[in-house]
């Protein structure tokens, strides 16, 4: 009875971080759709948003490992609860703006701040409490439910900016971060033992967890990193996360919606289309958590890689004014492939590096959203100087490519290494 006690609450509690993090993925949703109309709106240049959009996935990525360390120190419901209210300001406040300086404070500083603590280390943390068994398919319904939640939300916000204003969009992403607030702070728990119950899957008779360590959270984060990049292995998954944030983040999630409407097609068309993408990773993701339980992950890395890379080369040929079958089978495809990335290099963190696993995937993922600010900023210049995106694509199946032998170099850890908390 204790057993299916907690194997239940575990999922119930995974349910509500899931809500959590579908929540926070509103806003990250609206770049590519807001775009457009506010260069109609305030007469701003492309790279003047791109440059904003670059702020908020840099600060996205630096959060995270600072905010896995503060969720050991300060627990995950409180650091969840304050980085949903916090997307809630950034989003409702741009309403009011009527400067650049003013988007890049909201959308870039806010927003990235409160996303980036509901970053993929939320994930990493999560799974490394609640679950034993299962760690690599909870980490990919997880995983999907934030892409997902970001693309599926497109259509949504399309058309309120088409029959209202961008100013709608805003305020509904802003109210919807706000909803789940009270659900965060009634439901999620930090730890099984808080409910009395193990983690699904775990020993009934082994010892507890050790307690969290009790230094701040800014020298757990950078003594992580600073004992991680020591490491060969840090450097190469690192290296290839930063493609991957490229690849996906920075040039497809802010960019395809614009490049799509240079050749004709309709806003909600384009978002329609990239929803679709978040239909197909729920898919693509849950499976490579399934896969990455049971397959190397160096391998799966490997392979997602190339594909994406393959795939990202011929886009550029696929764009036209109706979405042909050419560009749905690149969208099915692409979906399964959007996020698949992630289970296998949180199981390569926690296989590398033991107990920091969640805080060095953090920096990990730091170096993803180095990557898509970098393009999206690169990408919106392009675009303002050649009147096309091509160049961007073709650049990134290559980067694709790199990323592929990245991920083949990574050794097998011949034994588990006890790293050190840092103090």
């Amino acid at each position: 009875m204790n057993r299916t006690r907690s194997q239940n609450l575990a999922w119930a509690v995974a349910a509500v971080a899931l809500v959590s993090i579908v929540g926070a993925a509103g806003f990250r949703a609206t770049p590519g759709v807001l775009i457009e109309p506010l260069e109609q709106a305030f007469g701003w240049s492309r790279g003047t948003i791109s440059a904003a959009v670059s702020i908020n996935l840099v600060l996205y990525g630096l959060t995270s490992p600072f905010a896995a360390a503060l969720m050991e120190r300060f627990g995950m419901r409180r650091v969840v609860a304050g980085a949903l209210l916090l997307v809630a300001a950034g989003s409702g406040l741009t309403v009011f703006m009527t400067a650049s300086w003013q988007l890049m404070l909201l959308w870039g500083v806010l927003v990235g701040l409160g996303t980036g603590s509901m970053a993929l280390a939320f994930v990493a943390t999560f799974t490394n409490r609640w679950f034993v068994k299962h760690r690599g398919l909870v980490t990919g319904v997880l995983t999907a439910g934030g892409a997902a939640g970001q693309l599926v939300f497109l259509p949504l916000l399309a058309s309120l900016v088409q029959a209202y204003d961008w100013r709608v969009a805003a305020l509904t992403v802003a109210g919807s971060a706000l909803l789940v607030v009270p659900l965060v702070l009634w439901l999620l728990r930090d730890n099984p033992a808080d409910l009395g119950i193990t983690a699904y899957g775990a020993d009934p008779d082994a010892p507890p967890p050790a307690p969290a360590v009790a230094t701040g959270a800014a020298s757990r984060a950078l003594g992580a990193l600073r004992d991680a990049a020591k490491t060969r292995t840090f450097w190469l998954l690192a290296g290839g996360f930063a493609i991957c944030g490229a690849t996906t983040n920075g040039l497809v999630g802010t960019h395809f919606i614009p490049a799509a409407h240079d050749h004709g097609m309709p806003t909600t068309t384009a978002a329609s289309l990239l929803a679709l993408v978040g239909v197909f990773d729920i898919v693509g993701t849950i499976a490579s958590g399934w896969l990455t339980d049971r397959f190397d992950p160096r391998w799966l890395l490997g392979i997602y890689y190339a594909l994406r890379g393959l795939s990202l080369m011929l886009l550029p040929e696929l764009f036209a004014a109706d979405p042909h079958p050419s560009m749905l089978v690149f969208i099915l495809f692409y979906g399964l492939d959007w996020v698949a990335t992630v289970p296998p290099t949180i199981a390569l963190c926690r296989q590398h590096f033991g107990a920091s696993g969640a805080i060095v995937f953090g920096w990990v993922f730091a170096s993803h959203q180095f990557g898509a600010a970098g393009i999206a900023l690169v990408a919106g210049l392009v675009r303002d100087s050649s009147g096309s995106y091509a160049a961007a694509f073709y650049g990134a199946g290559l980067l694709s490519l790199a990323a592929t032998a990245m991920s083949l170099a990574i050794t097998r850890p011949g034994v588990l290494r006890r790293w050190r908390l840092a103090a």
